[in-house]
This record gives C-alpha cells, structure tokens and sequence, in this order.
C-alpha cells in the first residue's frame, strides 16, 4: 500500500470516530427497546415498506428500483463496485433518513383524529342508533387520518363481519393504545348494553385530546438528535457526490483491499445514521387488545 492509500484509509477511519464520538456526545448511548421482528417479516417490510396506502407501498418500491438502475450507473462510470452498492443504498435511504420524524407526527396526527371520531360516535350514538349505525353514520364527518380504517370498518360490518371481530380488526390497523381503549368500549358495550357508552367515550376522547398534547411535547424535544441525523446525511450526500464526480478522490480505494476498506468504513458510517436515527424515535406504544382472529369474523 503506498503512502496515498494509507493517510485516506487512516483519514476516512478518523473521520468515522470523530463523528461516532460526536454523536455519541450530543444524544449519549441509550437506545430503546424494540421488539425484533422476524427475518421473514423484516425481508417484507423492505420491499412493501412502511407506508400503510397503496400509494406509499407503490413509491418505496419504485425507489427500490430507481436505486438498482442507479448503483449499476454508478459502479459502470466508477468501476468500483462498493460505489455502486453505496449508491443503490443511498437512494431509498436518504429519503427515509430526512424523513425522521414524520412517522411519528403521523401518529400523533391518527391520534388525535381517532379522538374526534371518537366524539362524533359518541353524538351518533346519543341519537339512540345501534352501535352499527352508528359507525356507519360517522363515515361522511371521519377524519381523513382514518378515513380509510373507519369505512373498512363499515364495510365489514355490513358485510357480516361480528361485530367483536371488526373491531379488532379495525384496532390493529390503526395499531395505538388510545385507539384500543375506543374500541374495548365499545366491545364492552356490546356485551353489556349499558346506558353510559356517550360519557365512556367523552371521557375517552379527552384522554386522546391530553395524549396527543403530550406527545407533540415529547416530539418537540426530540428535534436535536434529529438535527444531527439530517446534517450526517447531507454531509454524507455531498462526500458522496465529490467522489462520483472527482476520480481522484477514490482512486487510493481502487485494488482489492481498497475496496474491502471502502465497504467497511461505509458500514460504519451507515450504521452510525440508521443507530442516531432510531434513538431520535419513540419506542413503539404496548397494546393491549389481542389481534383479530378472521376465523371467527362471520357469525
């Protein structure tokens, strides 16, 4: 190895280190606690993706394959096949990156949306309609965050879904605790036909209201490591862009082992973005409703 290829595999070693170490600094070393999801459904959510529409599904898989065109550009005009790789990687996953943040103010936003429908149900319902009715009533006023759940939710009902089922359904598709509790009401409703459902989900759709505060509270405090995520990548895009267009700079990791240290350091630096990006989200909210079992969904 010449002396050129020593100083940029020892800078580029160097340069990982110090940011790890600046990260490290700014939003210390506690991560939190997820449950890791099988292989067989981690390979699935990389190729649907996380959006919960068509729409969202049909964007991240068409970046899946801008990105394969993409890195066999940038390793035919590089003749490094780990550029191509780091390109192919860099499509999907800057916009993921820069997009810190907005899952949860999704959340927040099918929260709060779930807490009006809640007090729009509990209006129906005062009207002495049937729970069923009811529901269905909603379907003109409900927020467009859950548009598509609460007609689901119709649909399934006059489809001949039990009620108990579609419920369940409906629950694990918007998939939060504030929404469980709407939907045990109504369960418990079901079973015993009190007189208090309008004051149980007045009551419900005030504890959203305060959730929902407290959630943004909380989000609003998470903006500085999420500062931190979108400077690395941008500074990670411009590296990037400099070593597409200027041979030189990536001429040192040409040979084998070149290639070998270019794999390692992008890993590094990778995993330094996607460790920083989980740490600036919140831990996924326990559940408490079991999923709906589709065997029992027809009467």
């Amino acid at each position: 190895m010449s002396d050129i290829e020593l100083i940029a595999v020892v800078s580029g070693a160097t340069c990982v280190a110090g940011l790890v170490l600046a990260v490290v600094a700014v939003v210390g070393t506690r991560t939190p606690v997820r449950p890791r999801p099988a292989a067989g459904r981690g390979l699935r959510r990389l190729w649907v993706g996380a959006g919960a529409g068509r729409r969202e599904r049909r964007i991240h898989q068409a970046r899946l394959a801008v990105a394969l065109a993409a890195g066999a550009v940038a390793f035919l005009l590089s003749g490094l096949p780990v550029v191509g790789l780091i390109v192919a990687v860099a499509v999907p996953g800057v916009p993921w990156l820069f997009a810190v943040g907005k899952a949860e103010q999704r959340t927040i936003a099918r929260i709060e949306a779930v807490g009006e429908w809640t007090r729009r149900l509990k209006d129906v319902s005062a009207t002495g309609q049937g729970l069923q009715q009811a529901i269905i009533g909603t379907i003109a006023t409900v927020p467009e965050e859950i548009q598509e759940e609460v007609r689901l939710l119709a649909a399934r009902l006059q489809a001949g879904w039990t009620a108990r089922a579609a419920l369940l359904a409906f629950a694990d598709e918007i998939g939060d605790p504030v929404c469980d509790q709407v939907v045990a009401a109504l369960i418990l409703h079901l079973t015993d036909r009190g007189e208090r459902l309008g004051d149980v989900l007045g009551s419900i759709a005030s504890a959203a209201a305060a959730e929902v505060a407290t959630r943004r509270e909380v989000e609003a405090k998470r903006t500085q490591p999420r500062f931190a995520v979108r400077f690395l990548t941008g500074m990670t895009l411009v590296v990037l862009a400099y070593g597409l267009l200027n041979t030189d700079y990536v001429r040192p990791y040409g040979s084998v082992l070149g290639q070998l240290v270019m794999a390692v350091l992008s890993a590094a630096f990778i995993g330094l973005l996607v460790w920083v990006r989980s740490m600036s989200q919140p831990p996924p909210p326990a559940r408490f409703l079991p999923a709906p079992d589709l065997q029992e969904a027809v009467a």
